[in-house]
């Protein structure tokens, strides 16, 4: 089992940037897919972006040209790289390792005047 930790979140106006980032410990990380997912208040838990362990990338719709997944396999850590946040942003976000039932506690984004 691999132990995920997000941290980073926070409160921030329409048009800010946030950067998220999740540390892992256990496993070989980078072999590991992994994810970024959030969930609104109300709402599902919904796919934000991915990055495989050979660095290739995918977003939601919602989020492309927006937000930037990254990895540096020698921290052992995943960033997404929130830019020009919007309202509807707001949720907890959590990171996932691809495939497992692994998650982190997730991080608070708030985006509001």
């Amino acid at each position: 089992q691999v132990r995920l930790g997000e941290s980073g979140g926070g409160l921030v106006q329409p048009g800010g940037s946030l950067r998220l980032s999740c540390a892992a410990s256990g496993g070989i990380f980078s072999i590991y897919g992994m994810g970024w997912y959030r969930q609104a208040p109300g709402k599902q838990r919904e796919f934000v972006a991915s990055i495989t362990s050979s660095g290739s990338t995918n977003y939601a719709e919602s989020v492309k040209g927006r937000f930037t997944i990254s990895r540096d396999n020698a921290k052992k850590r995943v960033y997404l790289q929130m830019n020009r946040l919007k309202p509807e942003d707001t949720a907890v976000y959590y990171c996932n390792r691809a495939g497992s039932s692994d998650w982190g506690q997730g991080t608070q984004v708030t985006v509001s005047s």
